[in-house]
């Protein structure tokens, strides 16, 4: 949303009240009748108010407003629909409060005026990803990359998109992509693991959870993948207990299975996690989370 917001800042010399503010006397007529007067509208006015509006949108989406952010580029859409800058932030708005449909149909209209901009089309891919498009997801952020190909964010996401299609080895190439432009990129290295994981590599797997240890110390993801994984394959089961308590107290929201699916925690690590779960030390934990 960042990219967003940075693109909104044209300057404006309109507002919506110079419009509304403009007085008109009517002419009275024999019949002592009104004549019907319409007020002419000022088509780059018009633009120009809704660049300011968008503005305020963009910089109360700084401040994680998105409610007000979403009320004023809605207005800022009618007042100027063919801005595609505009459309993008509304797409990317409706994104973050969870309506992905009117994210995706506000993303799609912005690609139809400009398929030229890489953000319209992460954006969309994003969308996608959160409607369970996967295929479509991929797509767009394909058509993004073409665009701007050292994007590791995007390359990520495109990670994520082939995983859940279960294009392990794409996927795994797009993680490491993400890494070669980031290599503090701890989330990528950590979704190397899962991946591996799913694809029956163990050792391997926890290799990369290790590696984004190196990186992020304190995130209790990778701790609690490693913990399960061992538990699963019965490798000092005490320590991998201590471990996974030591997550979960870092981050509960770790102790919910359908937490850890939204993180693309794959059929096998989930089913190793629940069984991981299920002993007497760590129900204790959880009961008191």
């Amino acid at each position: 949303m960042n990219q967003l917001i940075s693109r909104l800042t044209r300057p404006v010399f309109a507002t919506l009240l110079a419009l509304l503010g403009c007085g008109w006397t009517a002419r009275a007529v024999d019949a002592q009748a009104l004549l019907p007067y319409t007020l002419p509208l000022d088509e780059e006015r018009l633009t120009a108010t809704g660049l300011t509006l968008a503005q305020e949108a963009a910089q109360l989406a700084q401040f994680q407003q998105y409610d007000e952010a979403l009320a004023r580029i809605q207005l800022a859409a009618q007042l100027a629909p063919q801005d595609p800058q505009i459309l993008a932030l509304m797409g990317s708005l409706h994104l973050q409060v969870g309506d992905s449909a009117a994210a995706v149909m506000a993303l799609e209209s912005a690609k139809a005026i400009d398929s030229d901009d890489s953000t319209i089309w992460f954006t969309l891919g994003s969308a996608y990803f959160s409607e369970a498009k996967y295929l479509q997801a991929a797509n767009a952020l394909e058509k993004g990359l073409g665009l701007e190909p050292g994007n590791s964010g995007a390359h990520f996401d495109l990670g994520n998109a082939y995983y859940k299609l279960n294009r392990y080895q794409k996927a795994i190439n797009q993680y490491e992509t993400a890494v070669s432009f980031d290599e503090l990129f701890w989330p990528a290295i950590n979704n190397i693991g899962l991946v591996l994981y799913e694809m029956g590599e163990l050792e391997p797997a926890i290799e990369y959870w290790e590696r984004s240890l190196d990186v992020a110390d304190e995130e209790p993801e990778p701790t609690l993948a490693i913990a399960a994984a061992r538990y699963a394959a019965n490798i000092n089961r005490p320590a991998a207990i201590e471990s996974a308590t030591e997550a979960l107290e870092r981050d509960s929201r770790y102790a919910d299975l359908e937490f850890l699916e939204d993180n693309l925690w794959g059929t096998r690590l989930l089913s190793a996690t629940e069984a991981m779960f299920r002993t007497p030390g760590l129900q204790e934990v959880l009961a008191g989370l």
